[in-house]
């Protein structure tokens, strides 16, 4: 059966590495053309994979924590692709310290990047989704988001605040038949963690009910789902292998 996303366009911030490369590829596997605003990575490796599956795919750079650099792109895609049919919110960043250590440029600039972020490219797509009558956004939040995790005040707060954006865009933008849902990942395969020693990659999966840590493409089928899906809205599913029953 044909996927809903043949021929639509897709935007994946961050899309050029790790889960938003994997979100990309199966939306781009999927029939979907792919629009990836990214900073400070090369993208043409990622473009390159997007493009073997047949459709168009072209890159932004673009700090999404800024708001005119973000309205600037968001109508440069829209004009180079026609519209915009659906949006993943992925790109974030780090700035782990316990709070006694944290500073308030390390708390600013992970809200800037994970929630003001998002906010930007939905403001700006907004008046895009609201004019086809239809579109689905998706939001990468945490479990940390969920359950908090010490030595991430800046980057939980983040996540938290992603769902409560996701279930009142959701409420908002319903009438003109807009999705907005949210995915929570646990613990992803990244270069991170495979950096991490076989002892402290043991100490995660103890934490984990299902005994493994999660791969970027279990985070995509998830947001694949919502992207595909017209009859789901402001609901935020958990990708952690049972770490927040």
């Amino acid at each position: 059966m044909e996927s809903i996303l043949q021929g639509k366009t897709v935007v994946v911030t961050g899309g050029v590495r790790g889960i938003g490369q994997a979100i990309g590829a199966l939306c781009a596997q999927k029939g979907a053309n792919i629009a990836v605003p990214y900073l400070g990575v090369d993208p043409a490796p990622a473009l390159e994979q997007f493009r073997s599956f047949g459709v168009k795919a072209e890159a932004y750079e673009c700090n999404v924590a800024d708001f005119n650099a973000t309205k600037a792109v968001c109508d440069k895609i829209v004009a180079d692709f026609g519209g915009v049919d659906g949006l993943v919110n992925n790109a974030g960043i780090t700035a782990d310290k316990l709070i006694m250590r944290m500073t308030e440029e390390d708390f600013d600039k992970v809200i800037a990047v994970n929630l003001k972020g998002a906010f930007n490219m939905v403001k700006h797509l907004t008046q895009t989704f609201m004019r086809q009558r239809g579109g689905a956004i998706v939001n990468i939040s945490s479990v940390v988001g969920l359950m908090g995790n010490a030595g991430q005040i800046n980057y939980s707060a983040s996540k938290a605040g992603l769902i409560g954006l996701t279930k009142t865009v959701a409420r908002e933008l319903s009438s003109r038949g807009v999705t907005c849902n949210a995915v929570a990942p646990g613990f992803i395969a990244t270069a991170m963690t495979d950096a991490l020693t076989p002892e402290q990659q043991d100490a995660i999966k103890k934490q984990i009910p299902l005994g493994f840590i999660g791969h970027a493409e279990d985070v995509a089928k998830a947001v694949v789902f919502f992207l595909e899906n017209r009859y789901v809205t402001g609901e935020v599913i958990k990708v952690d292998g049972g770490m927040y029953i």
